[in-house]
């Protein structure tokens, strides 16, 4: 995912096992469709949480933090300000989403980055 401006959001959660298919299914055919279409967002991209084995310090590791969410989307945004907007707020609260996936997740973190270029 090559990067073309300096914001990501990044929205971890789980959601109820009961819950997968509605969520895989909102998520990927209206949520993010519809945050797409807010101004300023440039890109989103979703993930799921697989165990992490690596070489640290010359020794093989498996990595495993508590309680890290299951579910990540990374949204490529072009300020933060794209976040308070009134395209935003309507996209979110959009389709299915609010009634029937947002009440059956949890563990949800969200964190907004901003690029630190390298230095030469």
């Amino acid at each position: 995912m090559p990067l073309s401006s300096n914001y990501l959001l990044i929205a971890s959660m789980d959601v109820e096992q009961k819950h997968e298919a509605i969520f895989n299914e909102v998520y990927d055919k209206e949520h993010v469709p519809y945050l797409s279409e807010v101004p300023g967002v440039i890109s989103i991209a979703r993930f799921q949480k697989r165990e992490l084995t690596m070489i640290i310090g010359g020794e093989k590791r498996t990595i495993r933090i508590e309680n890290e969410p299951e579910h990540t989307a990374i949204y490529e945004l072009q300020s933060p300000e794209v976040l308070v907007s009134e395209a935003w707020a309507k996209a979110v609260e959009k389709g299915r989403w609010p009634a029937d996936v947002r009440p059956y997740t949890k563990n949800r973190r969200h964190v907004l980055l901003k690029l630190m270029p390298l230095k030469k």
